[in-house]
């Protein structure tokens, strides 16, 4: 029992330690996608992630305000990591140059680093902040404040997925084709969206032939919906997935049954029957009083005996002769 003891103390050290070289083998390495964890990983990991990270390019942006232009925005578009510099050029009175210059992320109050840099030449006040975006939690509003009088402000995002504004309209039994695209971007992949009332849910083909999802150029997508339904109507959305995060687009589908497009036809007709049955009645009307002349014989005769008796009241009142006053 004792030798079997042992045996089970000397193999376990062996077997956590492999353990741990197993986990760390296979658990995700912090360092290659985030260089803030470095701290954590082995000398050749971040000699790695500095090789991976020196072969970026190098943007620079510059905003330039004054007193005449106190507030002043910029937006940048980044498709993959990059370096950047963003500079804020500051023209002022010596009151507003005496101020501190700040930077923020979003709402944030970013520490000073090495990154930042502010030089001052004569009346104008020069502030950089170098930094690398690489990944999508770097992305957003930058700010640069001169006291509380001068605002800079640079918006970095991912590039802007265009579609069709206008809800696409079409028929039950027709096939359509929504369409996304992205100027001068190359996404990652797109994915298909379709709204249940509530949430996304990813469209499949491989699942649903119903639809096909195809395009002929990187920056675009196509996805054809086949035997249109009237339930197939709704919301459809595109993404494109970039290094640096998402952008989507929406696009409204309404589909029609035929009697919507024959409403307004139906409409028209039944108004042509309505005046088409108006101008007969008029005409059978008009055709009765010419061949019944009876009727105007009655009404003149009705018109005679007024005439008549207004006559005979006039001729039954007795007549006096006149005579001059000095016959009598």
């Amino acid at each position: 029992m004792r030798s079997h003891t042992g045996l089970r103390a000397l193999v376990a050290p062996g077997c956590s330690l492999l353990l741990l070289y197993l986990l760390a083998a296979t658990s995700p390495d912090r360092a290659v996608g985030d260089p803030a964890d470095s701290a954590f990983t082995s000398l050749p990991v971040r000699e790695k992630m500095m090789a991976k990270y020196a072969n970026l390019s190098l943007e620079t942006y510059n905003i330039s305000l004054t007193e005449q232009t106190r507030v002043s925005e910029q937006n940048i578009t980044l498709e993959r990591p990059s370096h950047l510099e963003l500079e804020c050029t500051f023209t002022a009175s010596e009151d507003v140059m005496s101020m501190n210059v700040t930077w923020k992320k979003d709402d944030a109050l970013l520490e000073t680093t090495d990154g930042f840099n502010t030089t001052k030449m004569g009346d104008t006040l020069y502030s950089q902040y170098r930094f690398t975006v690489f990944n999508s939690k770097q992305m957003g509003k930058y700010s640069c404040f001169l006291g509380e009088e001068l605002r800079g402000t640079f918006n970095i995002k991912v590039p802007k997925v265009h579609g069709k504004n206008k809800p696409l309209i079409t028929y039950v039994g027709d096939s359509t084709v929504l369409k996304c695209e992205c100027q001068n971007c190359l996404p990652l992949n797109w994915t298909w969206y379709m709204s249940n009332g509530t949430a996304q849910v990813p469209i499949d083909v491989h699942v649903n032939d119903k639809f096909d999802i195809n395009g002929s150029y990187a920056n675009e997508t196509k996805l054809k919906v086949k035997h249109l339904l009237e339930e197939d109507g709704g919301s459809y959305w595109c993404r494109a997935a970039f290094p640096l995060g998402e952008s989507e687009e929406h696009i409204k589908l309404v589909v029609l049954s035929f009697m919507v497009p024959l409403k307004p036809f139906l409409a028209i007709i039944a108004e042509v029957i309505l005046l088409v049955a108006i101008i007969l009645l008029c005409e059978v009307y008009t055709q009765k009083k010419k061949n019944d002349p009876d009727d105007g014989k009655e009404f003149e005769q009705i018109e005679q005996l007024k005439s008549d008796d207004s006559n005979g009241i006039e001729n039954n009142v007795p007549r006096y002769r006149k005579t001059d006053s000095g016959d009598q």
